[in-house]
């Protein structure tokens, strides 16, 4: 019996609309509800309790609307704030893959770049997550504090995005890496400029394959992935949609997807 309940997706913004895509794109018989708190974004500059508090609040209300699944589609909630949901409710919960797996297979000579927000390279979490499967591998991270502001004003193609790939990747091109690992979930915008400046001896990977592969695999595991009928998503906003609609026409077909602003119950948002 096909299972017709929506997968829950949690973001503190816009980035996690690239994982929307992927997971779109893996399970393509699914409806999805997509939640970002753009009301209260960016995370990465809130204490660890605030970051808590929001995550719960956001879990919360897509748990009463009954979903089945729930991807957290954001780098700073999965370091922070992800252990607080998990095994607290009846539904799974999948949290950012670190891309280990799809970096060490991709890899010819294990220079690696990880291109990442300055928080999670403080963390070192994904360099962590490399080493614990190949301890020999050469690790690069370069915090790209440029990119998710000019992301977030649309400024593709513009000359300061174009010096701001440039100077990232000039970076990792002086330490011969052959594969970059995009860890922030707004990065994907601009992979096509990043592929273009890196050329055909670097692969560019974006972990959110690996996270949509796993939401799709616990489904199957669980027997609650739907197999018929057209997909369709929710994507829903905390503060104004507009933005957040025109990214997302970026990223998936719009006419499989309605664009809302809501209120989640006894939120209150921070300045």
């Amino acid at each position: 019996m096909t299972d017709r309940r929506p997968i829950g997706v949690i973001d503190s913004g816009v980035g996690g609309l690239t994982v929307l895509k992927r997971l779109m794109e893996e399970m393509p018989h699914e409806r999805f509800l997509y939640l970002g708190d753009t009301a209260r974004t960016p995370y990465g500059v809130r204490s660890r309790e605030e970051i808590v508090r929001f995550v719960g609040e956001m879990t919360g209300w897509l748990e009463r609307q009954g979903i089945k699944e729930l991807v957290v589609a954001c780098n700073t909630i999965t370091v922070l704030g992800e252990k607080t949901i998990k095994g607290a409710h009846e539904f799974p919960v999948i949290g950012m893959s670190k891309g280990e797996k799809l970096v060490l297979e991709t890899t010819r000579n294990k220079k690696i770049g990880v291109f990442a927000t300055d928080f999670t390279v403080s963390t070192g979490a994904h360099e962590k997550a490399i080493h614990g499967v190949d301890p020999e591998a050469e690790i690069y991270p370069v915090g790209c504090t440029r990119f998710v502001p000019l992301i977030e004003t649309e400024q593709f193609g513009s000359p300061d995005l174009k010096d701001a790939v440039l100077e990232y990747a000039d970076r990792l091109k002086a330490k011969q890496v052959d594969t970059v690992l995009l860890a922030c979930t707004h990065y994907p915008f601009v992979e096509d400029a990043l592929e273009d400046v890196f050329g055909t001896e670097v692969t560019v990977v974006d972990p959110a394959e690996a996270t949509a592969r796993t939401a799709r695999e616990v489904l199957e595991a669980r027997g609650e992935l739907r197999t018929d009928g057209e997909g369709y998503c929710e994507i829903c906003f905390t503060g104004d949609p507009e933005l957040g609609g025109r990214l997302a026409a970026r990223m998936v077909d719009m006419e499989r997807c309605e664009v809302r602003k809501v209120e989640l119950a006894d939120r209150e948002v921070q300045a």
